[in-house]
């Protein structure tokens, strides 16, 4: 019997602090199992591409409905183009908000979540990337449709720096400075 409670006990290992677990500054670290670290992986992937999908339906639906407009004949040629590479990262984003669930159903029972888990992962990392490219060009069709076609290059720079700052600046500016990691 202590025998099973030492191998629970082994199986218990410490999480890594992520964003999600900090409920202050001196916040525990959680304590799962691997499996229980996994369902929550799962899960937070599961999340993460619910919030992504609406925003995707919702430019792939405005997109498609664009091409019935009357005055869709009446794209410059730079217009219609930056319209079909558009659907096609529309296209692309739904179908990389699929791989994941076709991922998981057709992995379930197989022994393989750590590995569905780390897949799903970079698929939404991926979904996220053509996302933001996606929005990106949106804005810029947008003003260079309603506007003029130097409109649409700005709304397209602000938008990738807005995406830069994002990306790359809030991440770090939200992780802890290396003396606050080395504090005991």
């Amino acid at each position: 019997m202590a025998h099973e409670s030492e191998a629970a006990a082994d199986d218990v290992e410490p999480a890594r602090a992520d964003p999600a677990d900090v409920h202050g500054e001196h916040a525990e670290i959680r304590r799962e199992t691997y499996g229980e670290r996994l369902d929550r992986k799962w899960n937070d992937v599961l999340q993460e591409l619910r919030a992504v999908q609406a925003g995707t339906q919702i430019i792939t639906g405005f997109l498609l409905a664009v091409a019935f407009q009357p005055t869709f004949a009446e794209l410059e040629r730079y217009e219609l183009a930056l319209y079909l590479v558009l659907v096609v990262l529309a296209a692309t984003a739904t179908m990389l908000g699929l791989a994941p669930v076709i991922l998981h159903r057709e992995l379930t029972g197989h022994h393989q979540k750590e590995r569905v888990v780390r897949i799903a992962n970079r698929i939404l990392l991926t979904l996220l990337v053509v996302v933001s490219f996606l929005t990106a060009g949106v804005a810029s069709l947008i003003f260079d449709v309603a506007v003029n076609q130097v409109a649409g290059f700005i709304a397209l720079g602000i938008s990738l720096i807005l995406l830069a700052v994002f990306w790359i600046v809030v991440p770090r500016v939200g992780r802890p400075s290396l003396r606050e990691r080395l504090r005991p």
